[in-house]
């Protein structure tokens, strides 16, 4: 699992990770909210109603969900369930909601890396770039704050000052643990 506050950099490095390799895949969430420019539907999420949402939370298919931001994100049981059989890795990229939710049902079964953006100045630097609205990055900033908070529930916190840098960290990670007998993550890095 990775996770990080909006805009340290986390699905930009959960979808690099990914890419290309044939031994883990990345979790496709379900939200309730709108499709971002540039966002495929079945590949970046699955837009989908609230009432569709709440109904799969009824049927109890989620393995995590969360409502963040006013909009409600969850990872299917059956979807991880069906990788997993495959024989695949799965990389989830969730918030801490979800994070502490998997941790709780899979403990012997997860690897978690939390993103840490280098500063809340350069954070805000970074949200600003994806959407200037004033709005938006308050919003962003304050949650931000509290989502840090969490780091220290993670195996690992690697800091995102450079992509490649916090790439070639996180590869190290994962290649540590696929030696660990037992926990069989990711190879061929």
């Amino acid at each position: 699992m990775i996770s990080s506050p909006s805009g340290a950099g986390k699905t930009t490095i959960a979808k690099k990770l990914t890419y290309n390799k044939k031994n883990i895949k990345l979790s496709v969430s379900l939200t309730t909210r709108k499709p971002r420019k540039g966002e495929i539907d079945g590949v970046d999420y699955r837009f989908v109603s609230i009432e569709f949402f709440k109904k799969k939370i009824k049927q109890k298919a989620f393995l995590e969900h969360a409502k963040v931001f006013g909009n409600f994100y969850g990872t299917l049981k059956e979807n991880i369930d069906e990788k997993i059989k495959k024989g695949k890795s799965i990389l989830l990229d969730i918030d801490w909601q979800g994070a502490r939710q998997v941790r709780k049902k899979m403990a012997n079964d997860t690897l978690s890396i939390f993103i840490v953006p280098p500063s809340l100045k350069e954070l805000e630097k970074r949200l600003k770039k994806r959407e200037g609205s004033v709005d938006f990055i308050k919003k962003r900033m304050s949650k931000a704050k509290q989502e840090i908070m969490h780091w220290h529930e993670y195996d690992y916190a690697v800091v995102n000052a450079n992509l490649n840098d916090c790439l070639k960290k996180i590869k190290n990670i994962l290649q540590i643990h696929n030696h660990i007998p037992q926990r069989q993550f990711i190879s061929k890095y």
